[in-house]
């Protein structure tokens, strides 16, 4: 009993860390640590005790292939932003812990289905609002749900 009610808990949780995400992201295009660990550990100890649709080996590899590609891309772009000391990096620190979390939650083949939805989701609502910078945290969330959902549908 206790263990399906801290299974209720850690999602409680983890719902909770995704709105503020997502809501200060929109707001002040930052992602706070103070939510994004929680969401790390959350996602560790379901893939570790409870039935999830990932085993933890490959939510420990989705991590780390998130965590070592995010910080690739972040690199290339920050290399790229100091050539030119009027843009600003568009991807910071707390966009690459948030794809380690999602590495972490949905295993390599969710959390490349998750960037794919993300992108196309962040690129129409750019192009619609007519916007130079994009929040990427809260279509990387909606992104993750659907292909959450997907998965555990379709296993």
């Amino acid at each position: 009993m206790f263990f399906y009610i801290f299974f209720v808990f850690l999602l409680l949780l983890t719902a909770y860390c995704g709105t503020k995400i997502y809501i200060a992201d929109f707001r002040r295009r930052i992602i706070p640590d103070v939510y994004l660990f929680p969401l790390l550990l959350t996602g560790l100890v379901l893939t570790t005790f409870y039935q999830w649709p990932i085993s933890i080996s490959d939510a420990i590899i989705g991590g780390v292939f998130g965590y070592t590609i995010s910080t690739v891309i972040g690199l290339i772009f920050d290399w790229r932003t100091q050539k030119n000391s009027k843009n600003i990096a568009p991807i910071g620190m707390g966009d690459i812990k948030l794809i380690t979390a999602g590495g972490i939650w949905l295993g390599t083949s969710g959390l490349a289905t998750t960037l794919i939805i993300a992108c196309i989701l962040g690129t129409i609502w750019g192009r619609r609002h007519h916007q130079r910078f994009i929040p990427f945290a809260p279509f990387f969330l909606i992104g993750a749900i659907l292909t959450l959902i997907a998965m555990t549908i379709l296993l």
